[in-house]
């Protein structure tokens, strides 16, 4: 079994945020596949099927600072491998529109990741990064921003880029991390003058918060 794992943050007050484009990606990727969702382990959970391949997918409802203690909840109960996991989570280090499939690495300032690693006690496991951007100018913080909705006109690029993470899930699924990477890391790079690294973020208290 793998296990898919979208994150983002539970509640209407959220919704369609860039902090939810983990959540908006799975549930996209989900759609095609008839799924059936239900609540266990402190998150929002389907499982599906794909070209024999048994799924499940994971949204937290822990909040983005505790969804490792979800994800370990449900990979424990099916004894899921960490090799057998990924993560698909936002990344304003990448342009609205782009889709990155990487393996490993440190947190990048992302709480969700963040705590994943640390429950995992690794962060050697898959991720798919999904651009939002981040702000130009004098414009909000991080923290203010990824809390934003998309605007009208990120909305188009926005549904492309799930459409690439449906593609990039399934190619993981039956390949692993160098088939979702070859078709997918190739397509378009990162606009003009966008930075490539993110302010840092602080930890902030071990309770329950969004960001």
């Amino acid at each position: 079994m793998k296990l898919v794992c979208g994150l983002g943050n539970p509640g209407a007050r959220y919704a369609g945020t860039r902090h939810n484009a983990g959540f908006m990606a799975v549930e996209a990727f989900c759609d095609k596949l008839n799924p059936s969702w239900f609540e266990k382990w402190e998150s929002r959970i389907a499982r599906v099927e794909f070209q024999g391949v048994q799924i499940l997918v994971q949204e937290p409802l822990t909040f983005m600072n505790l969804s490792g203690f979800a994800l370990v909840r449900a990979a424990g109960f099916f004894r899921i491998a960490v090799d057998d996991v990924i993560v698909v989570h936002d990344d304003i280090d990448l342009p609205i529109g782009r889709v990155q499939v990487k393996f490993g690495g440190g947190d990048g300032g992302h709480k969700g990741i963040r705590s994943i690693i640390e429950q995992l006690g690794s962060g050697d496991f898959a991720r798919i990064r999904v651009g939002v951007g981040r702000p130009a100018g004098r414009g909000p913080d991080v923290v203010d921003f990824v809390l934003q909705p998309f605007s009208a006109d990120e909305e188009k690029e926005l549904s492309e880029a799930i459409d690439v993470v449906s593609v990039a899930i399934r190619e993981w699924v039956v390949g692993g991390v160098p088939k979702a990477q070859n078709k997918v890391n190739r397509r378009g790079n990162p606009k003009r003058g966008e930075p490539s690294c993110p302010p840092e973020r602080s930890d902030g208290p071990k309770d329950r918060e969004e960001v």
